[in-house]
């Protein structure tokens, strides 16, 4: 009876990374439609780690939506409840963790996942990120008469921020375990790094 990819024993690369990271998650960054949630289930399930996303656990913290949250509160009530749901999730490592879309731009939760995590930014381009995020209606910062403005001068704003990441995995239309596969092995690839001597 064969076993399925959550079940499955990690390989050596996975082994060599879960040994690496010690108490630190992988945390995801990136913007909405990156496809922070569905690398990240996979990425967790070729590592043997669970998998956290973050906006879940906000949800469930508050027992209302983000869009919920957005509206009634606004956007800095949110990121202050983010930061401290990412800052608990962090503690509760290794794991791998799909963080919201703004949630790596506030500086306090950066200085967290540097020191609780490796950041890997799931960078993809303009094109790709509008034709995903077309297909929910759920993205509160994109309820506007012209979304593909917004979602230009959010990567004008954040892809530099971004870019600071510890690894940048390039997110496209290419199978989901293709980008999986690229993920370990940057993983492997920055952890060797860490060992050696500088």
């Amino acid at each position: 009876m064969g076993t399925d990819a959550t079940t499955a024993p990690p390989s050596t690369e996975a082994a060599a990374i879960r040994d690496g990271l010690g108490a630190r998650s992988v945390v995801l960054v990136g913007m909405m439609g990156a496809g922070k949630t569905s690398i990240g289930r996979r990425l967790a399930a070729a590592l043997g780690l669970a998998f956290v996303d973050a906006d879940a656990e906000i949800e469930s913290a508050a027992n209302k939506t983000i869009p919920e949250l957005f509206a009634e509160h606004g956007e800095a009530y949110f990121r202050s409840g983010e930061r401290r749901v990412i800052a608990r999730l962090l503690g509760e490592g290794p794991q791998v963790l799909a963080t919201g879309g703004g949630a790596f731009m506030d500086a306090e939760t950066r200085a967290a996942i540097a020191e609780g995590g490796i950041s890997v930014w799931l960078k993809a381009e303009f094109p790709v990120l509008m034709e995903r995020v077309r297909r929910k209606s759920h993205r509160p910062l994109l309820k506007d008469p012209d979304p593909e403005g917004v979602m230009r001068r959010l990567l004008a704003e954040r892809d530099p921020v971004y870019a600071t990441a510890d690894i940048t995995l390039h997110s496209r239309d290419v199978t989901h375990e293709t980008i999986v596969s690229e993920g370990l092995a940057a993983l492997n690839q920055y952890l060797s790094n860490e060992d050696r001597p500088t």
